[in-house]
């Protein structure tokens, strides 16, 4: 399951994982302008963890999720 929300500066989106155990925290994806920030509860740490893409990154990503083994170079 996943939510969509339009806030004042960002798109956030939250995947929550459903089904079997062991089950993840909640991931939220928060989509602004110049950077797209990933987090995710840590409960070992008590901390939130957090990665910062360029929409260039997150385009490469969603490019490779569906490419085979290999090197590839992506064009803006």
């Amino acid at each position: 399951m996943f939510t969509i929300e339009h806030e004042f500066e960002a798109t956030a989106i939250t995947l929550v994982d459903e089904g079997d155990t062991p089950l993840r925290e909640d991931v939220t994806l928060l989509a602004f302008d110049t950077q797209i920030t990933i987090e995710q509860w840590d409960a070992q740490t008590d901390t939130v963890s957090k990665i910062t893409l360029s929409p260039n990154q997150l385009r490469d990503l969603a490019a490779a999720l569906n490419l085979p083994e290999g090197i590839y170079h992506s064009t803006p």
